[in-house]
């Protein structure tokens, strides 16, 4: 779950649906969403205006902390030899 900070969508949260690492943006549902006009073809008869999301960059998400539920920033420490993803509000880990 991600808080979105900024754009049209600010303050809405969403699931992340898809991550395009090398692009650096993130599908999340029901965010960023667009009308997306088509032709008519076999797979979709009617044709017409599909609303569906588009991605959004990441430097625009905050993952929410899983205790309190509020956006958080992200840190890293070593726990047992293993490098561990914690939120930095309530210091939990985040898997």
């Amino acid at each position: 779950m991600v808080y979105v900070n900024s754009g049209n969508d600010r303050g809405k949260t969403g699931k992340v649906l898809e991550v395009f690492p090398k692009k650096e943006r993130a599908i999340v549902e029901g965010v960023n969403i667009i009308s997306k006009h088509t032709k008519p073809s076999p797979k979709n008869p009617q044709g017409g205006i599909i609303k569906k999301e588009a991605s959004i960059h990441i430097s625009n998400l905050n993952p929410l902390d899983p205790v309190k539920g509020v956006p958080t920033r992200i840190g890293r420490r070593l726990e047992n030899g293993k490098l561990v993803r914690y939120a930095k509000k309530s210091g939990e880990e985040i898997k």
